[in-house]
């Protein structure tokens, strides 16, 4: 690679890239001497995720961290969260983990975070790294440690932490790992629980042999949505490849909208500790606010991102974080996102009310009805934007700028936003109780925008 050029691999809050034109292990090399230079840890730990490029690229980038003097604590194979939970629960001073998440099977990427677990982001020293990965200015020099960990006990005993183990009674769940690596931690849980797991694709393979591993794709719900139909299961989860994010099938088999997960868990959390914060995405609001404010909590709405969520968790002392896409922030786990917690949390609310998923949103779902998130590629996304905010600007009673254009109107409202890794522009809108206006405002806004 020639040195300063552009590494069009550094996103908003991580790092994502095609291999190995955008990403390679030359790349991953600088990058560990960049976070070296910029963080100043004495010891950080690695992992990396099940894509066939990981390996070589964590061993890559551990390389670059010790010939900078950091001792490289690697727990070999995890997901993302394991670790954030390294980070926190071991004495290091921070976390890489490589991975690409839900992204085709020839990209990869690295999450980064500081002692603690607190994030690096555009904001908080990716770009410092990335002008130093660029031009190869190191000033480190050492030889560091490396040293294999296993923590999967002490994070299962975390995770255990949530749901009173003792009290269960058996759930059949079928749960669908998409060959990424969340089948590995059901499987350390399940001598725990009394639940029967029925699963799907829990192999780890990065090869992606039934498709990219993400739920939020209608196309990719449909195995886990015919399980749980015809085992009868009480409840279907589907996760995607670093199984940070966990997405819900009711007992019917039918797709739970993350939006309406985030009222349920807020509610859960605000009963035990009243009077709290949480923390929302812009995208859709009415029903966790109205969650929030019902309890007496105080509802904070922040940037999209999940670098942005935990700096303001942190900046609030928020107990809970949620964002429709199915990322949810725990207080407890160093304000950082998990896509174990929330199942075992829906799980504990199941037994202690007897009452299915589908009965504990049903309501929500009738007082917010919501388009979903629909995405739309755009030649001038910017440009689209400012025209929807004059078309709509003089019935609005409220517009903001917090992420992408949200306009607020009596009885609905919508939010479009460019998004943060892909080039498409993100359209959401909910109303109040009125699926008929909900649905009517949807097709007019897309009209404008793929018109």
């Amino acid at each position: 690679m020639v040195m300063n050029e552009e590494l069009s691999c550094f996103k908003a809050y991580d790092i994502r890239g095609r291999v190995p034109d955008q990403l390679n292990e030359d790349i991953a090399y600088r990058i560990g001497r960049a976070y070296a230079d910029v963080i100043e840890p004495r010891s950080v730990a690695v992992g990396y995720d099940i894509r066939l490029s990981s390996p070589d690229l964590c061993h890559a980038l551990s390389k670059g961290l010790r010939d900078a003097g950091v001792d490289v604590f690697s727990i070999g194979q995890c997901g993302t969260e394991e670790i954030y939970f390294a980070a926190f629960h071991e004495n290091v001073d921070g976390g890489i983990v490589v991975t690409a998440s839900h992204n085709p099977a020839d990209y990869n990427g690295m999450k980064l975070v500081r002692k603690g677990a607190r994030p690096v982001s555009g904001d908080t020293g990716l770009l410092d790294i990335k002008a130093l990965a660029q031009s190869g200015d190191f000033r480190r020099t050492g030889a560091g440690r490396l040293q294999s960990v296993d923590i999967r006990a002490d994070y299962v005993q975390h995770l255990l932490s949530y749901l009173d183990v003792n009290a269960q009674k058996p759930l059949k769940i079928v749960v669908n790992a998409g060959n990424g690596g969340a089948g590995a931690v059901i499987d350390a849980l399940e001598p725990h629980l009394p639940f029967e797991f029925i699963k799907l694709y829990h192999q780890p393979d990065g090869r992606f042999p039934h498709g990219v591993p993400n739920p939020l794709l209608p196309e990719n719900r449909a195995p886990t949505s015919e399980a749980v139909r015809a085992e009868g299961a009480d409840l279907g989860i589907a996760w995607d490849g670093d199984f940070d994010r966990c997405f819900f099938f009711d007992e019917h088999g039918n797709f739970v909208e993350g939006y309406y997960l985030v009222g349920l868990l807020a509610d859960a959390i605000l009963r035990r500790h009243p009077g709290e914060k949480v923390v929302h995405d812009p995208r859709l609001t009415w029903n966790t606010i109205d969650i929030v404010k019902a309890l007496k909590g105080v509802a904070v709405q922040s940037k999209t991102g999940h670098a942005f969520i935990k700096e303001r968790m942190r900046s609030e002392d928020a107990v809970y974080g949620g964002e429709m896409s199915a990322h949810h922030y725990f207080r407890d786990f160093a304000y950082c996102d998990s896509g174990m917690i929330p199942w075992l949390m829906v799980c504990q609310l199941m037994l202690e009310t007897g009452r299915s998923l589908s009965e504990m949103i049903a309501s929500r779902a009738t007082a917010f009805p919501v388009s979903g998130e629909i995405n739309s590629e755009v030649d001038d996304p910017a440009a689209l934007l400012q025209q929807i905010e004059r078309y709509y600007r003089p019935a609005a009673s409220r517009v903001e700028h917090t992420d992408g254009l949200s306009m607020e109107f009596p009885h609905w409202r919508f939010n479009v936003r460019m998004s943060n890794t892909e080039p498409v522009v993100r359209l959401n809108v909910e109303s109040r109780g009125d699926r008929a206006l909900m649905e009517a405002r949807t097709a007019e806004l897309l009209t404008m925008i793929r018109g």
